[in-house]
């Protein structure tokens, strides 16, 4: 079951607003219900589901309707129609009291404000919900240090905000969305208001530190750059609708509409995808298999090498068919003749970073997992295809 699932979400704004529902479902724009109606359609039949451990990001220009939507879960803005379910619970169901309960144990917020308070220090600011929720000081304590600890502000506990940086006011605020231990944290344009090399560092620290804790987030965006870093899916927002939801590899090779084509058509793609992404699947030999199986199984795939690896898929190096040839005219072990150095990189290496390599190199790049594993190897001609917005391959995967 989703940890989230949104059905048919709307809000729409100005009195007696249920008058435009039937209308979004004859499909009448935004732009015509204001005309017609003077209503304002905030979110339009808003539907997704998220995961437990990811980062959804909500994307869209301004008056997209993405800070609208991010509301709406945790009813800040109260809907006008449609369904949030946690955990299967319906959140509009839900009364004062189970609302309040929901926003505090289940739900978090970090806001593009730091809104830090500034007589008080920064372990004070980063306990201060739990402290409105009545939480012992004890506790609380504990809890805003670990969470203080986790975002690297360990050491700063007793500073006051004008004594930190931006970036470091901003995990201050994201220490006191963390300290309660929500289920899901909401992030509404939580590092827009910082410089470019800052907001770079934050992205980075939260990628670090989703790797440690495994949250939920929901994190809102008008930044494509910024989405496509940190999101696991993204929804890109128009006019107050979703038009569409994908992983980034999606979002950039299969835009859904002109819109989505005209959104990303700037984007540096070398400096998004990653080796994982164009990696195809190698042809390999165990090396107790011997030179003439190699040069036969070259014949048979039309290659004119082999990447060698032992039982566990661990690469040992790559063997040529002049190589194999001569070991077996002198009798040699696979072994004795195998290049060892061979060019590797992380499945998730940018390709951006793997271009001086290739072209140095004589052999494609191999992929390597963290216990040197063969995952698959990286040629010239499968980034230039990714490059020029053509298809990925399929899970080039080896094994």
């Amino acid at each position: 079951m989703p940890i989230l699932e949104v059905k048919k979400l709307t809000k729409v704004f100005g009195p007696d607003s249920g008058r435009a529902l039937p209308l979004l479902n004859q499909n009448w724009s935004k732009e015509k219900i204001q005309k017609e109606t003077k209503l304002t359609v905030g979110v339009n039949q808003a539907e997704f589901s998220i995961e437990k451990g990811e980062i959804f990001v909500i994307m869209g220009l301004s008056g997209s309707g993405k800070s609208t939507l991010v509301r709406l879960l945790n009813r800040l803005i109260e809907p006008t129609a449609g369904q949030i379910l946690f955990n299967g619970q319906d959140v509009m169901r839900m009364s004062d009291a189970e609302l309040r309960r929901f926003r505090r144990r289940n739900i978090g917020m970090v806001f593009q404000k730091f809104a830090l308070f500034p007589h008080k220090t920064v372990l004070q600011n980063a306990e201060f919900g739990l402290e409105i929720q009545g939480i012992p000081k004890a506790e609380r304590h504990e809890a805003a240090l670990k969470a203080l600890h986790l975002v690297g502000l360990k050491g700063w506990e007793q500073s006051r905000p004008d004594q930190l940086s931006g970036g470091m006011q901003q995990r201050v605020g994201l220490a006191r969305g963390l300290a309660n231990d929500p289920d899901i944290l909401l992030m509404d344009e939580a590092f827009s208001a910082l410089d470019p090399l800052i907001r770079k560092d934050m992205q980075h620290e939260l990628l670090e530190l989703q790797a440690r804790v495994k949250k939920t987030i929901v994190f809102i965006t008008h930044d494509l750059d910024e989405a496509l870093r940190i999101g696991d899916r993204i929804a890109l927002m128009r006019d107050g609708a979703i038009v569409q939801i994908g992983t980034p590899e999606e979002i950039l090779t299969q835009p859904a509409n002109k819109y989505v084509e005209r959104f990303v058509e700037d984007v540096d793609l070398s400096k998004v995808l990653t080796a994982a992404h164009v990696m195809r699947k190698p042809e390999t030999i165990r090396p107790e298999r011997g030179p003439r199986v190699a040069l036969q199984l070259m014949r048979d795939s039309g290659v004119s090498s082999l990447y060698v690896t032992d039982a566990e898929s661990r690469l040992l190096g790559v063997v040529t068919a002049d190589e194999a040839s001569r070991a077996s005219k002198e009798g040699l072990a696979l072994d004795a003749v195998l290049q060892r150095e061979v060019p590797w990189a992380g499945p998730d290496t940018l390709l951006s970073e793997l271009f001086e390599m290739m072209a140095e190199a004589r052999l494609p790049v191999a992929v390597l997992d963290e216990n040197n594993r063969l995952r698959g190897i990286v040629i010239k001609g499968a980034v230039l295809s990714a490059l020029a917005g053509n298809a990925l391959p399929e899970a080039g995967a080896a094994g």
